[in-house]
């Protein structure tokens, strides 16, 4: 028998490399055909090790979904950056890496970025998906979220739609 072991934890420094690294095979494998490719390509390298180890030293909201030893996953969040809406947390960023999304690592980790949210006073979430991504639009909605607002977004020369999801419920235990 094979066993192999997951966890859900704050991002530490050293994190960093691995971080991008799923980082930037999520975001290609999300928004390829969506988000113009030059665009999409300028939007990856910003963020690269340097960029995730500055955030971590930060104290941004960073979980880090570790499965056999590796990063295979991330989250970030925080208080709600659009104030008008009457939410009053964040998930910014949910990303897996291809392989190992529809294994219910996702769910997991969207209930523990939740929980980290709660904890901090954040009973409520926002998330935004873009409208043409079909795979997030049918996770969040697959976990109870409600859309409540659209907005246009600028890509390169691209206007794109978002979408906003609300949850309200106390996050799972």
């Amino acid at each position: 028998m094979v066993k192999t072991a997951f966890s859900i934890r704050h991002a530490r420094p050293g994190d960093a490399e691995q971080i991008t690294r799923v980082h930037d095979a999520s975001w290609r494998s999300a928004y390829r055909g969506v988000i113009p490719g030059a665009e999409l390509e300028r939007m990856i390298a910003r963020r690269g090790p340097n960029w995730w180890h500055s955030a971590i030293v930060r104290g941004t909201g960073l979980l880090v979904l570790d499965f056999d030893d590796d990063i295979v996953g991330y989250s970030t969040y925080g208080r709600n950056r659009v104030p008008s809406m009457p939410y009053s947390g964040e998930i910014f960023e949910i990303y897996l890496t291809p392989e190992q999304q529809g294994l219910g690592f996702g769910r997991r980790l969207f209930n523990a970025t939740r929980r980290e949210l709660a904890e901090h006073g954040y009973l409520s979430t926002i998330v935004w998906a873009l409208a043409d991504n079909d795979k997030a639009l049918a996770f969040y909605r697959s976990l109870g979220g409600q859309t409540i607002r659209r907005a246009e977004e600028r890509f390169g020369s691209d206007m794109l739609t978002r979408v906003a999801f609300g949850f309200v419920s106390a996050p799972v235990r």
